[in-house]
């Protein structure tokens, strides 16, 4: 049984596309960069410590998957992570406002006798943003809770000027990686109507 260590509804909606039933795990893993730690090394790190804390909680499932995820907005060197308040959050949007950062993703997939990991690295530019369309978007309350401040899914789909890279990474789950990683465990996917739904947490 595959479980996602992840309570994010934009992951559980992405792997339910990838045609596989699954279970929700919640997990609680700080998220919090180390001193020197490359801002790819901290996304992989995160990543595996969800997918190894998920596996803790159904460790004695025989036969039981854990798929991890991790997703960031660097900007030179910086990781974004999701914003404090509305202040930070039109102050992370000011920063990417006519450049271009990249959105580091990693999954994690562990049972209890292997582990494997990909990452997708995406490069995203921003056209630039007036004070109008900032604060008119953080007033929308998007940016709450989204790493960068902002959902490429949603109302900020419109300041992105070009994408070299994963859609699906920069949303939080690559599903060209995601799909790899399952068939090397063994798990088929196929194809789901956007929106499908997915199984109850075991």
């Amino acid at each position: 049984m595959l479980h996602l260590a992840s309570q994010s509804p934009r992951r559980r909606e992405l792997l339910a596309r990838l045609g596989v039933d699954f279970g929700v795990l919640d997990v609680d893993v700080p998220e919090q960069r180390q001193p020197g730690e490359p801002a790819e090394d901290y996304v992989r790190r995160v990543a595996r410590e969800k997918a190894g804390a998920g596996l803790l909680e159904v460790v004695s499932v025989p036969g039981a998957l854990v798929l991890g995820a991790d997703t960031e907005v660097v900007l030179d060197g910086e990781v974004f992570g999701k914003p404090r308040d509305a202040r930070d959050a039109a102050a992370m949007l000011r920063r990417l406002s006519g450049r271009s950062h990249q959105v580091i993703s990693a999954v994690s997939l562990v049972s209890a006798s292997r582990e494997a990991q990909a990452v997708c690295v995406s490069q995203v530019s921003f056209a630039p943003l007036d004070d109008g369309e900032i604060d008119a978007y953080v007033a929308s309350g998007e940016p709450v809770g989204r790493a960068g401040a902002y959902a490429i899914q949603g109302g900020a789909e419109r300041f992105v000027s070009r994408l070299d890279g994963s859609y699906s990474g920069v949303m939080g789950l690559p599903l060209h990686e995601t799909a790899a990683l399952l068939r090397e465990f063994g798990v088929a996917t196929g194809f789901a109507p956007v929106g499908a739904g997915w199984g109850a947490a075991g």
